[in-house]
């Protein structure tokens, strides 16, 4: 309590009403540091997991705000409001917090509340981006509430929203073949069933080995995830390879098939939809990685951009 009896006793709390998905999820939140305004990476040893709502595009998101005051006690405020903020934060830059959206609602003009009070509210508003978080750049949707006062302070309460997106089976979906290799040395054939996947889905594939002319001593394939910030001279492009595994051991002989066989949903970390050119800001895009490595340690590779698309929440 403070030495004018203010503040501490006083809660401003917001309760999301169950999203109509009914779906929730996981995200990691810094207990510190980590506020709307401070766009800054996440240490670990302040990471805390929470659970949120997740929303589709469509879905409206509703709830209310409580005001609870001690027995005997009164408030004075000038007035009670609640906000909805989309925001894109680049954490290479200190300035480069985005608002691409942001509502506000009045619950409550200036006055005296005498007990303790709820206000509800509701928000129908257009989510034109995933939730995100990346090694650069963050996407959420948050929900600020603030009751001003004059001399003690004000009271504030945030609450995070996640915000997903369903697509459905892409019309067009052709194979992947390319023809890749040295002069005179190598040469494979490698084939993709499609270039598009549900990120629950299964990479089917086959490589062929048209040439073989070097010691191969195995091969293997990573699914590799690239982040683009920014643009120019200004372009930070992060790469991190989600997973890594072995596809062959041993030298292969010409025309010799090896399939491939990769479960999406085994990935260690959250696989998210392929992100193009998000509010001019950042893109994010999914690779395979395939990798020949020679009896001498050389290693021959080529990477295939796949697209990657949500299908069910979660």
């Amino acid at each position: 309590m403070s030495i004018f009896g203010f503040g501490t006793n006083y809660k401003l709390q917001i309760n999301l009403d169950p999203a109509p998905s009914n779906v929730t999820k996981e995200i990691k939140h810094n207990s510190t540091s980590a506020t709307s305004d401070s766009p800054q990476p996440l240490p670990n040893d302040n990471i805390e997991v929470r659970t949120v709502p997740v929303y589709t595009a469509e879905e409206k998101c509703s709830g209310s705000v409580s005001l609870q005051i001690p027995q005997g006690k009164k408030c004075e405020h000038l007035g009670l409001k609640v906000e909805l903020v989309g925001r894109i934060d680049m954490f290479y830059d200190r300035g480069g917090a985005h608002d691409f959206i942001s509502q506000v609602r009045e619950l409550e003009p200036p006055s005296t509340v005498y007990d303790s009070k709820e206000w509800k509210f509701d928000f129908d508003f257009d989510k034109p981006f995933e939730s995100y978080r990346g090694l650069n750049v963050r996407v959420r949707y948050f929900i600020k509430a603030t009751l001003t006062r004059n001399y003690s302070g004000s009271l504030t309460s945030e609450k995070e929203l996640c915000i997903q997106h369903q697509s459905t089976e892409p019309e067009i979906n052709n194979s992947i073949k390319m023809e890749v290799g040295i002069e005179d040395c190598l040469h494979i054939e490698f084939e993709y069933e499609k270039q598009k996947y549900s990120l629950g889905d299964i990479i089917i594939g086959k490589i062929y080995f048209l040439l073989v002319r070097i010691k191969i001593k195995h091969m293997e394939l990573a699914v590799i995830r690239r982040e683009s910030c920014g643009s120019g001279p200004n372009l930070f492009n992060e790469s991190e390879t989600l997973m890594k595994f072995e596809v062959m051991d041993g030298a292969p002989v010409k025309g010799e098939c090896i399939p491939v066989r990769l479960f999406l949903a085994g990935i260690p970390g959250e696989l998210t939809p392929t992100y193009r050119n998000v509010a001019n800001k950042f893109s994010l895009k999914y690779y395979i990685n395939l990798v020949l490595v020679d009896e001498e340690d050389r290693r021959y590779f080529k990477q295939q951009e796949v697209t990657l698309w949500r299908k069910t929440l979660g």
